[in-house]
Parts: structure tokens; C-alpha cells; sequence
């Protein structure tokens, strides 16, 4: 079974795949980041993420998809990008596989691999002793590893 993770964002998404089935632990594929322009206006940016995001399901073909469910405090101005964002990926996880994402909360992901507080670069540490390799970058992909990989071991939030 392939499944993909993601850490949504308008400017920045992480992504993991992860390879693997009841019998073993996962393998990790891939994993990367999605960037896109402040400079591009936001109908720009959110066509550029379904292209990326369609990309990545016919490399990847997954079978399951779990997806960070943001958070906001009132004084976030980016809500509203982040959201429309997920809006996208979401369409595009039902649209290309018939999909219905996992979502998780940040907090459970994160106590399910290390505690609920963990920094990430405490997250990268779990991982790397996870996955038997030596360094992560120190970004958004950190995330998406890790809550795909908590979404693998079956956690679930009821987030629908």
C-alpha cells in the first residue's frame, strides 16, 4: 500500500510517500516540498499546486492519503490561503483516486511519534531512527513523514 502525506500550505507543502503493508514496517519512498511564489497572484498559486498534487498521484498512485489538519490562532492572515489550498488538495486526492483524506491534528501526529510539543527538529531525530537514515532536511517534509507515518501505524482524529 502507498501513502501520501501532506503538510498543507499555500506557500510551502510538505510531502512524503510511504511504501508498506500490515506485515512490515513502511519503507520511505519520497518526500519534498511544494513551493509556490508570493509574487504569483493566488488563483496562480492554487493551479500550480492541483499540478503538482496530480503529478505526485500518477508517480505515486497512492492508495491512502493523510493530511495535517491546520490550526489557527485569530491573528493568522494566512487562514484563508492555507485553507483554500487544502480545498485543492483535497479535490485533487478525490478527483485523481477516489480518495477521502486522513486528516490528523498536529499535536496527536506528534505525541504518536515523540510528544505532542516535539520541535522538529525533535521529529526529525524519531524519524531518522525510524527509517534507518542519516539526515532530513529541516522543513516541511519533516512533517509530512511523520504524520504519514502515525496515519500508517492507524491513528485517526474523526476529522471529517
Amino acid at each position: 500500500m502507498i501513502w501520501l502525506g501532506i503538510d498543507p500550505g499555500l506557500a510551502i507543502i510538505g510531502w512524503a510517500v510511504l511504501e508498506g503493508d500490515d506485515m512490515v514496517s513502511p519503507s520511505l519512498i519520497d518526500y519534498g516540498i511544494i513551493e509556490t511564489s508570493k509574487k504569483q497572484s493566488t488563483g496562480e498559486r492554487l493551479q500550480e499546486i492541483e499540478d503538482d498534487f496530480n503529478g505526485l498521484f500518477q508517480e505515486f498512485k497512492p492508495h491512502h492519503v493523510a493530511i495535517e489538519m491546520p490550526f489557527f490562532s485569530r491573528q493568522i492572515k494566512a487562514a484563508g490561503g492555507v485553507l483554500q489550498a487544502l480545498g485543492v488538495i483535497h479535490l485533487v486526492c478525490y478527483r485523481e483516486g477516489k480518495i477521502n483524506p486522513i486528516f490528523l491534528h498536529q499535536s496527536s501526529w506528534k505525541a504518536h511519534l515523540v510528544h505532542g510539543k516535539a520541535t522538529k527538529n525533535e521529529v526529525a531525530e524519531a524519524l531518522q531512527n525510524i527509517f534507518h537514515i542519516e539526515s532530513l532536511p529541516i522543513d516541511d517534509s519533516v512533517d509530512a513523514i511523520a504524520l504519514t507515518y502515525a496515519a500508517y501505524c492507524g491513528l485517526e482524529n474523526q476529522i471529517k
